[in-house]
């Protein structure tokens, strides 16, 4: 079998997640950071949509996040990263999918948010994310694990924690923290935090607040 090459960009929390899936698993695998500014041609053929992570493999040429750890899961079966029922298996694509579909831009729209006005909408909409997994997610799924489907982690915790790891970030850009009262939110924050894959590739608060703060214009008010 060929050895797996990843293109990633150390910053970008999509390419994240499968750094994490890798590192879970073991998997050896060459990586290419690629300069999002300066794609070079290789990158290029293999992410069509020119967006990181991608990965080569055996002759496949596969991108998008979700997908790729998937992909990653079937051909490194072990350790199991997804449920083997079909139902928890689907619930877990549902987490992953909640993931992409709400806490994503809520994140985003707190960080980018252009006045006053909007940083408060963005901080509220954060809010309501972290309050619906702590409600719906962790205190239903995660049973007495400490993990978001209970004793074991799984390709859902890996799609969640790189926003969880760059919030803190944001936190001292946009005056923001995960309320006291989400305790069961910030004890899965601290687990994941523990692994030893996670430990391996994380980044300081700093390097994320020196990325962000681009995006952080002078408050306003709305005109």
């Amino acid at each position: 079998m060929t050895k797996l090459r990843l293109y990633s960009a150390k910053a970008c929390p999509f390419a994240h997640r499968t750094r994490l899936v890798l590192q879970e698993k073991a998997i050896d695998f060459e990586l290419t950071e690629v300069d999002l500014q300066n794609k070079p041609r290789a990158f290029v053929d293999a992410s069509l949509y020119g967006k990181v992570p991608a990965i080569e493999h055996e002759g496949h040429r596969i991108w998008e996040s979700a997908i790729i750890n998937e992909y990653i899961e079937e051909v490194f079966p072990e350790p199991r990263l997804l449920p083997r029922e079909p139902g928890k298996r689907a619930l877990a694509r549902i987490w992953i999918d909640y993931s992409n579909t709400r806490l994503v831009p809520a994140f985003t729209q707190l960080l980018r948010a252009e006045n006053r006005d909007q940083e408060a909408e963005g901080r509220k909409a954060l809010g309501d994310v972290l309050a619906f997994i702590e409600r719906e997610a962790l205190a239903r799924s995660s049973g007495q694990g400490p993990y978001w489907l209970g004793a074991e982690v799984s390709l859902v915790d890996l799609s969640f924690y790189p926003w969880f790891e760059r919030l803190s970030a944001v936190g001292r850009l946009r005056d923001f923290s995960i309320p006291a009262e989400l305790t069961r939110l910030r004890a899965w924050i601290e687990a994941v935090q523990a692994r030893p894959a996670v430990r391996a590739i994380q980044n300081p608060v700093e390097f994320y607040v020196e990325r962000f703060a681009k995006f952080v214009k002078p408050a306003t008010t709305a005109a």
